[in-house]
């Protein structure tokens, strides 16, 4: 007997991507064996679902109502798939993550390999990266968030901790232009920033009274890196602003100098999110669990 539901996510995969292209390589397989998967649930259902040409591919008008049914359809198996799962005491299957590059590596990465290791039949996949993923859209289960949560209205999320920052600099650099002790102090200093899509993060800084300012300070170097702009610092090409979890290890050894601590900086807070369900597998609520566990302790005082 046909198996009736073959192909279908494979379907709902490539009009979601957009390509057959990117639908393959986020399922894991040839884009040939996706094209396949197509052609014959078109020929099983008698009908194109899809206008290809050189450039792109389209629905047709079966192709977009045969999508919308689909879509539904999955949805409803997923919901009964998780309805199981959130009973089982073994969390098991893929469980993707996004996190961020530096962040990731240091403090996600430790605590969910661990996980892997308790839970023989947890598949866990980690993607490092500081851009803002749709967890949707590329298919994540969770995500690690440092900052404002933008998209909350579509995203549940658990507070991990605050990830507490610092300015600082190379002895050797502070020998050579002087540590600045106010606000006005910054404006004669370089600054080695991190910056995004072209875009540069502020600092800021609380006076005495806890007024909040954004400090002016001359910029030559900018990275999209932290861990590379922490080794700039070590270098004395400037003044970083560091996570206290990145910086301490470097002040104890004497690489790095204090200039401002963290009680004079303004802190972001740490976040777990993943798409708003109304069940939580049970994979995605251990790796959720093991964070809250084990971030607050990685981030430090």
């Amino acid at each position: 007997m046909n198996d009736r539901l073959a192909g279908i996510d494979t379907f709902v995969y490539a009009v979601d991507a957009g390509s057959f292209a990117l639908a393959a390589e986020r399922l894991g397989l040839t884009r040939s064996a996706v094209g396949k998967a197509i052609a014959r649930l078109e020929q099983r259902l008698g009908t194109r679902l899809f206008h290809r040409t050189t450039r792109q591919q389209n629905l047709t008008e079966d192709g977009q109502a045969y999508y919308e049914h689909c879509v539904r359809a999955l949805a409803e198996l997923e919901a009964a798939e998780a309805a199981f799962d959130s009973g089982r005491r073994e969390p098991g299957g893929r469980l993707r993550v996004s996190a961020p590059l530096l962040f990731g590596r240091h403090c996600v990465a430790p605590v969910l390999t661990a996980l892997g290791r308790l839970h023989t039949k947890l598949h866990v996949d980690i993607s490092f990266s500081d851009r803002v993923v749709d967890l949707v859209e590329e298919g994540f289960d969770l995500a690690v968030r440092i900052g404002p949560l933008r998209d909350s209205a579509t995203l549940a999320a658990r507070r991990l901790g605050t990830q507490a920052m610092g300015i600082c600099a190379a002895p050797s650099y502070l020998a050579s232009h002087g540590t600045p002790q106010a606000a006005a102090d910054f404006a004669t200093h370089t600054a080695i920033v991190y910056g995004l899509n072209a875009q540069s993060a502020q600092w800021r800084i609380r006076d005495a009274d806890g007024t909040v300012q954004e400090l002016s300070i001359g910029t030559r170097l900018r990275f999209d890196d932290v861990q590379v702009i922490a080794d700039a610092a070590v270098a004395g090409h400037g003044l970083a602003w560091l996570p206290c979890w990145l910086m301490a290890p470097r002040l104890r050894s004497g690489e790095l100098a204090l200039v401002t601590s963290s009680q004079h900086t303004v802190s972001s807070e740490v976040h777990a999110v993943w798409p708003q369900s109304r069940y939580l597998p049970s994979k995605t609520r251990a790796a959720i669990d093991a964070l809250v566990a084990h971030v607050p302790a990685m981030l430090g005082p």
